[in-house]
């Protein structure tokens, strides 16, 4: 079983930036890939960006390519969304996921485990 809380969203404006964190539970953190998804009002929820276990593979969406980052830290069982030049449709739930898996994180149908969302909204 994993537990996951995210952290880190809030109000900022355009251009801004915002950190978010996913605080995993369980000592088997090192073994799951990870995934950031996110949820616009009145849409489905999307696929961002996603890490291997080791942390050696990661995979972002056009959308947000060269502007967020995912990065993990296994010693501390979080993964991390860095997101840059944040724009309105920006504007979501953030979501992070847990497979063991990295294949699984490609769309939100197949993660085994989900946080409850960390809301990011961004001004312009």
């Amino acid at each position: 079983q994993v537990q996951l809380v995210e952290s880190g969203g809030g109000l900022v404006q355009a251009g801004g930036s915002l950190r978010l964190s996913c605080a995993a539970s369980g000592r088997t953190f090192s073994s799951y890939a990870m995934g950031w998804f996110r949820q616009a009002p009145g849409k489905e929820r999307e696929l961002i960006a996603r890490i291997g276990a080791s942390g050696s593979v990661t995979y972002y969406v056009d959308t947000v390519k060269d502007r967020f980052t995912i990065s993990r830290d296994n010693a501390k069982n979080t993964v991390y969304l860095q997101m840059n030049s944040l724009k309105s449709e920006d504007t979501a739930l953030y979501y992070c996921a847990a497979d063991v898996s990295f294949f699984n994180l490609r769309t939100s149908s197949s993660p085994e485990y989900w946080g409850q969302g960390t809301q990011v909204t961004v001004s312009s």
